[in-house]
């Protein structure tokens, strides 16, 4: 269904009109929500532990208290089935056949696990290729595996993708911010598809956007993914990433040159490399099934209650985690705790501002550190179907460190819910902004890409770094601050000190993107060029 620019400026009209009634947000609500939810008690808020059951219970209470009802046929939770998959003894990860062995301590210099059921992993002597940064995309011609069958061979694979480093919108994977093919996820996904036993990501700082302190945190315990048919039996036996000095050390066995290999994989033509080494390693894998939940509220509609506007956040952490002087939990307070107190606080305001046309579902979900489990089970397995879902928004951390000037749409010129937005940013005095590190991808590390690979339009917005006091040297030092020093790591916890002003800004615009959604009939689309737009046709033509 086409959604006519007619449309856009008549809904962004409506929308900055909307922004004059000020909503009822509560910053008590902010606070209170963030603090519990991440104080101690909650233990970090890993999904089926026993900080998960006083988080949904928690949850629930604050929904009922907001004046929602419950969104799944009656109940507030959707049950989303999980395996969690530990490593058990492993061993090091060893390079064999070159000049000299190269053997990798498991945490310290490597971190891998499989997402395969089964309670050993063996790979032995398995032959290792360097595949460049691992892509397969037939419409931008470009396959860094052509010509070679990987099937049982461990392939080594660059994170991100080639243009990271381009400063301009030109090149094969469209200039400088990353596409879905930059993302971990999709590395692990091609190797399967290709067959290859092993995948191995080199970790870099620049381009990964974060040091090897998250990736050993977030690896180094318990994984946990979705629970389906098949137990994972088409997925790689081993995954993992190696540090970049590993990285280099293996080349340097196999005799290659690895600044050359790196520079040739930016380039169309490329062709895997065999470094003529094999890899090793093993593990036994502890299997726990159980089940995890989201939370699903909702303002029921008056006029068109099968139509749904989505607001979500993630509610869980990663629990106890590597410890920093003796504290072992990560609180997660900012990631997502402040997000999830947004959820609430937006449902508070909603309910007291009275029930809108169409529904409003206000979803906390599960297990996004994990990979986006729970919001992807959701699409998959949608309480409202998402044809009639008609958009939405979601946070991932809030900002908290007072009123920035501008506002970053993230993952920028996709969806037509962009133009809703910008007289919202107006009303608030600010300016849309330009998203610092595209080359991040971070419209895909979060749970709105669930919804929009399945066709949703979804908003993920960033209160920018140009602060209205301090300007834009204050808005830098304090997001490499929490990303250096706190994110994913016990160092994340509540501060009373903190500066709510910019998450209230960035709130009122959510809200009044959501209330004009609700209150409206029209149903916003992707940009033409868009790669969810197809899928957004297809599921709206059928309607």
């Amino acid at each position: 269904m086409r959604f006519s620019l007619l449309a856009v400026a008549l809904l962004s009209t409506t929308a900055a009109q909307a922004q004059t009634a000020a909503p009822a947000l509560s910053l008590d609500t902010l606070k209170t929500v963030t603090e519990t939810l991440s104080s101690d008690a909650f233990e970090g808020r890993k999904p089926t532990s026993a900080g998960e059951e006083k988080t949904i219970a928690y949850l629930i209470e604050r929904f009922q208290k907001a004046g929602l009802k419950p969104g799944n046929k009656g109940q507030w939770v959707q049950d989303v089935p999980l395996v969690e998959l530990s490593v058990q003894s492993p061993s090091k990860l060893a390079f064999t056949g070159g000049k000299t062995p190269v053997s990798l301590a498991y945490g310290s210099e490597a971190v891998f696990s499989t997402y395969r059921v089964t309670p050993k992993i063996e790979l032995k002597d398995s032959e290792v290729v360097f595949v460049g940064y691992g892509i397969n995309a037939p419409e931008r011609g470009w396959n860094d595996y052509a010509g070679l069958d990987v099937k049982g061979k461990t392939v080594v694979i660059l994170i991100n993708d080639p243009d990271w480093q381009t400063m301009s919108l030109d090149g094969p994977f469209g200039g400088r911010a990353m596409t879905y093919y930059g993302r971990w996820t999709y590395k692990y996904e091609e190797a399967a598809r290709q067959g290859a036993a092993g995948a191995i990501i080199i970790h870099d700082t620049e381009p990964a956007a974060y040091g090897w302190g998250v990736v050993e945190s977030s690896w180094g315990g318990p994984k946990l993914e979705q629970d389906t048919p098949g137990d994972h039996a088409d997925q790689s036996q081993l995954i993992g990433w190696i540090q970049q000095d590993a990285a280099k050390a293996l080349f340097a066995s196999a005799g290659k040159d690895y600044a050359a290999l790196v520079e040739a994989a930016k380039h169309k033509g490329f062709k895997p490399v065999p470094l003529g080494v094999k890899a090793s390693a093993s593990f036994g894998v502890g299997i726990k099934r159980q089940a995890s939940k989201n939370v699903v509220g909702i303002l029921p509609g008056t006029a068109k209650p099968d139509e749904v506007v989505l607001f979500s956040a993630h509610w869980d952490h990663l629990g106890h985690c590597k410890p920093v002087n003796g504290d072992d939990i990560c609180n997660g307070a900012v990631d997502n705790a402040t997000g999830t107190a947004g959820l609430v606080a937006l449902a508070e305001a909603n309910a007291k501002a009275g029930p809108a046309r169409r529904s409003m579902v206000f979803l906390a979900v599960t297990a996004e550190e994990q990979g986006l489990i729970g919001s992807q089970y959701y699409a998959e397995h949608p309480v409202y179907p998402l044809a009639k879902t008609v958009g939405g928004v979601n946070m991932d951390g809030l900002n908290i460190h007072g009123k920035a000037k501008d506002f970053v749409l993230i993952g920028a010129g996709k969806s037509e819910l962009e133009e809703l937005v910008k007289p919202l940013v107006a009303a608030e005095g600010r300016v849309i902004g330009i998203e610092p590190t595209p080359e991040k991808g971070s419209y895909y590390r979060s749970d709105h890409f669930s919804f929009a690979k399945l066709g949703v339009p979804m908003l993920y917005g960033e209160s920018g770094d140009d602060l209205v006091v301090g300007g834009k040297a204050a808005g830098a030092k304090a997001s490499e601050e929490y990303t250096d020093k706190r994110y994913h790591k016990p160092q994340d916890e509540y501060d009373p000190k903190w500066n709510w002003d910019g998450a209230l800004s960035d709130l009122r615009i959510y809200y009044g993107l959501g209330r004009e959604l609700a209150e409206g009939s029209s149903w916003p689309n992707w940009f033409k060029d868009a790669e969810f737009r197809a899928i957004r046709d297809k599921a709206r033509a059928e309607q």
